[in-house]
């Protein structure tokens, strides 16, 4: 029996069926301990817990399926602009060794060189601006190149993922799957935020607390919030801070955490996820330390407040 292709070493015996997990020492059946702490690492919970769970199993197979996907799209869609770029120059090329061709044998004179450029001068000058834009299209697509098929991607403030990508034009699907054409000249022209290519990225919660909050408290929620974090090693990576950024309105202080996640924000879902865990374990702490924020009380003085005569009624009301 094999598993990926890998025979289990001599003396190994599989577990029942019924094994709800995968352990450190079942991966060392098939490989080096380096490479079984490497690959454990890529699955979620498996550098907390030790083991593979079968969510984190379909999660990690389901996200290596979407990442072939897009690559297998963005192989097809730059072979068939290639396809088309050749026709073009084919075109071209042809045109050029057929003048080239009369010249040689001498078919051709420069008078009816010129009278046959005429019309093509007029061509350029018709469609000169087609023309730029072109070749200003080949050039982002070819050269440029700042995304493929399936990376998230900003722009003019707005996330959109890449759906298809031609030599003239790119398709985009917006969060609510709308889809949206842009020129690529001008594409070429605007900032292009990728997430995908990015690195590991940083996340900033900011919440506010009340300003007489004792300093034993706030120092000890800072060890509670950044003890979960250091124990989620497979969601955040340790150095995590916790600051007092400010005091606002002389009754609050504004607190902010900054962590960096093990994932760039090309899987938002997963962001927020995470995110939502983290905010979780922050309001569960604030209850247990019974730390909160008050608004600042306000004088309301009524007794000097002149008596309301109105005229309007309901309109259910009888005039009487």
């Amino acid at each position: 029996m094999t598993v990926g292709g890998l025979m289990p070493r001599r003396g190994y015996r599989f577990r029942s069926t019924r094994c709800r997990y995968i352990y450190l020492a079942d991966l060392m059946h098939f490989m080096r301990q380096e490479e079984a702490i490497k690959a454990m690492h890529l699955f979620e919970g498996g550098q907390e817990y030790n083991r593979i769970s079968k969510r984190s199993l379909k999660n990690w197979m389901v996200n290596a399926f979407r990442e072939r996907k897009a690559l297998a799209l963005t192989l097809n869609d730059t072979k068939v602009a290639v396809s088309k770029l050749n026709q073009m120059t084919n075109v071209v090329g042809g045109v050029i060794v057929f003048v080239l061709w009369l010249l040689i044998l001498g078919i051709a004179t420069t008078n009816l060189l010129v009278f046959l450029s005429s019309p093509f001068l007029v061509a350029v000058i018709v469609f000169g601006d087609t023309l730029k834009a072109v070749f200003e299209a080949i050039v982002f697509l070819f050269v440029m190149h700042p995304f493929d098929v399936g990376d998230r991607c900003e722009i003019e403030e707005v996330q959109v993922v890449v759906e298809e990508m031609n030599i003239l034009t790119t398709v985009f699907l917006r969060y609510d799957n709308l889809k949206i054409y842009y020129p690529n000249n001008v594409l070429a022209t605007i900032p292009i935020m990728n997430f995908y290519r990015s690195p590991d990225m940083g996340e900033g919660i900011d919440f506010y607390i009340h300003v007489a909050t004792p300093v034993a408290k706030l120092a000890l929620m800072k060890e509670r919030i950044l003890r979960y974090i250091n124990n989620k090693k497979e969601h955040w990576y340790p150095g995590a801070m916790i600051v007092l950024r400010d005091v606002d309105e002389t009754n609050k202080l504004k607190v902010s955490i900054w962590l960096c996640h093990t994932l760039n924000f090309q899987d938002m879902g997963m962001r927020y996820v995470r995110r939502e865990l983290v905010l979780q374990e922050m309001i569960k702490v604030l209850r247990d330390l019974d730390i909160e924020y008050r608004m600042l009380p306000l004088d309301v003085n009524v007794r000097n407040v002149p008596p309301i005569e109105s005229t309007r009624m309901p309109t259910t009301w009888n005039y009487s």
